[in-house]
């Protein structure tokens, strides 16, 4: 299901967290229940590491993952390089790049099989990714933005992307992506979804100002109630996306 959740009055989660199929990141000094509301829905699964990237909070906007590894910018200190090695499952690769978008997580969304990625990015970062993440790699944008990472989240499951985005670019990042996608928006229309949602295959977290009509799209796309898609994601889909155009 999706949870709504805020860090410290603010309702872009996927700012302070990182999740995925085999862990959780949670930005240190949050307020408890910030990660408590993560640890009561996670706690048996996987693991949830409180961690900073370069002493920054914003950890959701600085690295990217999934199930078999953690790409952190060349900001991140050895002590916290080290604490994630540490706290982490030992078969996740954790590996520093030198990047010039240093916020990786704005510039990169994956599953765990594939990454779209900003077309300028450096060759060897997008080498990095695919070998320590397992992915096949694309170069696209969405919505005509670059910042693919900011504008989409995306699971094994399904995706939501920027609410502007063309039919056509949707059905060709839906075959990039083998998963079906749908165009939508957080937090009472907010159109940065990487920001304001984090999900995986079985969980979402988002932001408090979600609406309840945001919040069965997400379970409809990302499956997260093994329902089928309702009349939420068909027949009303396109006169939710007219009413915020």
């Amino acid at each position: 299901m999706a949870i709504r959740v805020q860090f410290e009055n603010n309702n872009e989660v996927g700012v302070f967290s990182k999740l995925t199929n085999s862990y959780c990141l949670v930005a240190i000094g949050g307020s408890e229940n910030f990660y408590s509301v993560f640890e009561a829905e996670l706690g048996e699964a996987i693991p949830v590491v409180h961690a900073s990237l370069g002493g920054c909070r914003i950890i959701g906007r600085m690295c990217v993952g999934n199930k078999n590894g953690l790409v952190v910018p060349s900001s991140t200190t050895d002590t916290e390089l080290q604490h994630l090695r540490n706290s982490l499952p030992d078969n996740i690769k954790v590996q520093r790049v030198e990047e010039k978008f240093s916020a990786l997580g704005n510039v990169i969304t994956c599953n765990d099989y594939v990454a779209l990625v900003h077309p300028d990015l450096d060759r060897e970062t997008e080498d990095i990714i695919a070998d320590v993440l397992g992915v096949e790699v694309f170069r696209q944008t969405v919505a005509s933005n670059v910042l693919v990472g900011s504008y989409c989240a995306i699971s094994n499951q399904g995706g939501l992307v920027h609410p502007h985005t063309p039919t056509q670019d949707m059905d060709e990042l839906a075959s990039l992506l083998q998963v079906p996608l749908v165009a939508g928006t957080v937090n009472r229309g907010s159109e940065v979804i990487g920001a304001g949602l984090v999900v995986n295959d079985w969980c979402a977290f988002c932001g408090m100002d979600t609406t309840s009509t945001e919040i069965s799209v997400i379970e409809s796309i990302f499956k997260l109630n093994e329902a089928q898609p309702s009349a939420i994601t068909t027949t009303m889909r396109p006169s939710l996306i007219d009413s915020m155009a």
